[in-house]
């Protein structure tokens, strides 16, 4: 009863306040306006197993491109729901740093089908975890954000504390591939108190960009360190190539 009269409540609240887009006009879906969709390349099959890299034709099943071949990551398969790229990015960025948190379950959302086939191997979703600093300043976690609602509607266990950053990390904005993994190394862990939630499972790690996969890559070792039977990664874009792309 109180989930219908939440439901309702909202369904009004959008008739009176209705929801606008990052331009301010009206929206049409989840706070994105109509144009933006188009400019978003979304990604799809045939795709590398590794990192969710788009493939120009089909390869076949569990193909992995030649930068996951060469260099193997912590977290066995990837999937992003579309390209990082000059469409998607001012809509990631407002969620990421503008207090768009309505966009998470449209993002979440766009997740759900891109890593529909992970999502239904899962036992339990994890955000990328925030320094406490850092989520003192920005007030909430955006990859917290995505995995909540992703969770809830596949029914599986949402475990947003049983991975944390216990060393404060620069921005991985703007550094090379090795400086990201410097960056991070040894920057994750699973407390003690923590490890029962997840040994034996397999996780579905959740993050909002995808880069070199260097955060991932740590949280992933973490996660595996304390039981974890596989960790796959859901994020809602990854850049076309390891570049040094400010997110």
């Amino acid at each position: 009863m109180a989930r219908r009269i939440a439901g309702a409540s909202a369904r009004l609240l959008d008739l009176i306040l209705p929801q606008t887009t990052l331009a301010g006009a009206p929206a049409q879906s989840g706070g994105l306006p109509a144009g933006a969709w188009q400019g978003i390349e979304f990604l799809a099959d045939p795709v590398c197993d590794g990192c969710g890299s788009p493939f120009p034709y089909d390869p076949g099943p569990a193909v992995r491109c030649p930068a996951c071949m060469a260099r193997p990551r912590a977290f066995a398969r990837a999937r992003a729901a579309c390209l990082y790229d000059e469409a998607s990015r001012g809509p990631i960025l407002m969620f990421k740093h503008g207090d768009r948190t309505d966009l998470a379950v449209l993002f979440s959302r766009w997740l759900e089908r891109a890593a529909g086939e992970l999502l239904a191997e899962a036992d339990a979703v994890v955000p990328v975890p925030l320094h406490r600093w850092r989520l003192l300043r920005r007030r909430y976690n955006q990859a917290a954000e995505l995995a909540r609602p992703l969770a809830r509607r596949a029914g599986l266990a949402y475990l947003p504390d049983v991975l944390v950053r216990e060393r404060a990390t620069d921005t991985q904005g703007g550094k090379s591939a090795v400086g990201r993994r410097r960056n991070v190394a040894g920057a994750f862990d699973v407390p003690d108190s923590k490890r029962a939630q997840v040994e034996g499972r397999r996780i579905l790690l959740i993050d909002d960009v995808l880069t070199t996969g260097a955060t991932a890559h740590g949280c992933a070792r973490a996660l595996l360190a304390a039981g974890a039977a596989q960790v796959d990664l859901a994020v809602i874009a990854k850049v076309r190539a390891a570049t040094d792309t400010t997110i």
